[in-house]
């Protein structure tokens, strides 16, 4: 892949994970990104412990040679919370437009059971056509909002929303605008898919609409664990379904093939929420790195 065009960043849920907060409890904003930066990343998400003031975070991270690349944001258009959904999103939107970010990471979370003690599999929400509509309006609304600040809103595909499986990401793409993008998740396709070709099919079908790119790989025996035990979301975290680019089954060559060959140009984000009293995040950090290097190029 071009280094001129794509940019590598780490995700901070490695360190301390804000859905588990008991994960990395101990675990500082300092060590974080310090570690980030130690492991060759120059980019990072913002997790729970990341200050809030502008100012003191770029001072923070400059130190470090980090910028903010993304940030998820919460949306329940599907709800008919778009009042509510537009509102919160234009605070969150400045806050990215003054760390410098030019992507904002979107998850529809309206009957999402991501969070709770549901089985992911069986009980995950599907949107009648009226709330398929509302979220297609929603994302319609807050892209033109960001394009305003030369931002890009793209929705980050989920494990226990109403946008988990391949046929769900195809109907919000055929549903929204062109300036709406994807955000693709390499785990979360093949966590609800269980194959290296569903991530193609995605990124054959919508390589065009993706800005912002999360790697991250599945241990396939913790998957079918969570699938035989009927287990929810999290619980699948903490069992380390997830791990880190190269330590689990899927094979990222033809994926980082695929997005050089459509010309994408952003950045690469190593998401994977393990335990870190387990999975060392640093460890893990520079295990990505090293495979990235190998098999991208960059």
């Amino acid at each position: 892949m071009d280094k001129n065009k794509v940019k590598l960043g780490a995700a901070p849920i490695a360190w301390t994970n804000d859905d588990l907060p008991s994960l990395g409890a101990e675990n500082t904003f300092a060590q974080c990104v310090s570690e980030m930066a130690l492991a060759g990343f120059t980019g990072s998400e913002v997790g729970c412990k990341f200050p809030k003031d502008t100012k003191v975070l770029k001072e923070k991270l400059a130190l470090r040679g980090i910028q903010i690349c993304n940030a998820w944001f919460s949306t329940f258009f599907a709800d008919g919370k778009e009042d509510q959904s537009i509102t919160e999103f234009i605070a969150h939107m400045e806050f990215l437009h003054e760390m410098g970010a030019k992507v904002i990471g979107c998850s529809e979370q309206s009957g999402s059971i991501q969070g709770t003690e549901k089985a992911v599999f069986e009980e995950k929400p599907h949107w009648t056509d009226e709330e398929w509509q509302r979220v297609a309006d929603g994302y319609n609304k807050i892209a033109e909002l960001a394009a305003a600040k030369g931002m890009k809103v793209c929705l980050h595909h989920h494990m226990g929303t109403g946008v988990q499986t391949p046929s769900e990401i195809d109907r919000f793409m055929e549903m929204t605008n062109d300036n709406v993008g994807l955000l693709l998740d390499t785990g979360h396709i093949y966590y609800s898919e269980g194959t290296q070709a569903a991530i193609l099919e995605v990124l054959d079908k919508h390589v065009g609409r993706i800005p912002h790119v999360h790697l991250k790989d599945i241990r396939n025996e913790k998957r079918q664990q969570v699938i035989d035990e009927h287990r929810c979301f999290l619980d699948g975290v903490r069992l380390g379904a997830f791990t880190v680019p190269g330590d689990g089954v899927i094979d990222f060559k033809p994926i980082f093939d695929a997005l050089d060959k459509a010309g994408y140009e952003g950045w690469m984000v190593i998401e994977a929420e393990q335990d870190p009293s387990v999975a060392d995040p640093l460890e893990y950090a520079q295990k990505a790195r090293k495979y990235i290097r190998e098999v991208a190029g960059i």
